[in-house]
């Protein structure tokens, strides 16, 4: 209650010790969490989409977890969806009158032709947002998977929700102010579900992002030490002439040093095992790596 009466060092502390509680409050949804994603591979894998919607702080995070996978995992940019209430604009400026429209999200969605593959996250910090669950409805009335975060109690999910995940960070230290505990809570559970999702679906092998096109020179640079780290017997620059040979692309390099063959043979094996790196090199385990 006194927060306005406070000196900056005891502003910065006390909102620091506020935000011990949200890595507490995503561990105690761990297991939803593990279930919606395992769901979810399975639909991606099948060709389907993941598609964040939120209104306000909640959709902003979900588009920024979405516009991040293409660059760290080199993903279809159609692969991951952000929606937010009031569009594009609604990145920079607050759009609140869209929030309480539940058929506000219908003309995205309708954009989107949602199939059975696809799985639709609402999220929404007091999960009471009309755009917010009604976009959840939409979806599952038109055959997709659902989910809705949200970080306050609920005792049942919403209507038409497939998966609830609960991250319940409490009050705010400033009153309702969903950006804090909540907003961090949330980008942690959708960091989670984003990467895990494309760990299990072979994007990155050991913890290295070797799914990578070598499209400029900060992505050469990286490629070339995730070769040199993989196989510690190649220095820099046949490194970079493998990479050349492989056409930037750093999955067939590796499967051609790793397992002595060409571009084309690399090609192969890695279409083959649709892409998974750790299927390829067990396939043939020439080099261990």
């Amino acid at each position: 209650m006194q927060l306005d009466a406070l000196d900056s060092q005891a502003c910065v502390e006390l909102i620091i010790e506020d935000h011990r509680l949200v890595a507490d409050a995503v561990a105690s949804a761990a297991g939803a969490l593990a279930t919606l994603i395992d769901e979810l591979v399975d639909r991606m894998r099948a060709g389907g989409r993941l598609i964040y919607v939120g209104a306000g702080t909640s959709g902003r995070l979900g588009v920024l977890d979405a516009s991040e996978c293409p660059p760290t995992f080199h993903s279809d940019p159609g692969q991951v969806i952000g929606v937010i209430a009031g569009g594009e604009a609604a990145l920079r400026r607050s759009s609140e009158a869209m929030e309480d429209d539940p058929n506000g999200a219908a003309e995205a969605l309708a954009e989107l032709d949602l199939t059975s593959a696809d799985t639709v996250v609402g999220i929404a910090a007091g999960g009471t947002t009309p755009y917010v669950l009604g976009a959840v409805e939409l979806a599952k009335a038109a055959g997709a998977m659902t989910a809705l975060i949200t970080c306050v109690a609920a005792r049942r999910p919403p209507t038409g929700c497939d998966h609830l995940i609960v991250l319940e960070t409490g009050p705010e230290l400033l009153t309702g102010s969903t950006r804090l505990k909540a907003g961090s809570a949330t980008k942690l559970a959708l960091n989670i579900i984003s990467t895990t999702a494309f760990v299990r679906l072979g994007k990155v092998y050991s913890n290295l992002m070797v799914d990578l096109q070598a499209t400029n020179a900060k992505l050469t640079d990286r490629a070339i030490r995730i070769l040199v780290t993989l196989f510690p017997e190649l220095l820099r620059v046949p490194a970079a002439q493998l990479l050349e040979r492989a056409g930037s692309d750093l999955k067939t390099a590796i499967v051609m040093q790793g397992l002595d063959v060409d571009y084309r043979g690399a090609r192969t094996l890695l279409k083959r095992n649709d892409g998974m790196l750790s299927a390829v090199l067990a396939e043939r385990p020439v080099r261990k790596i």
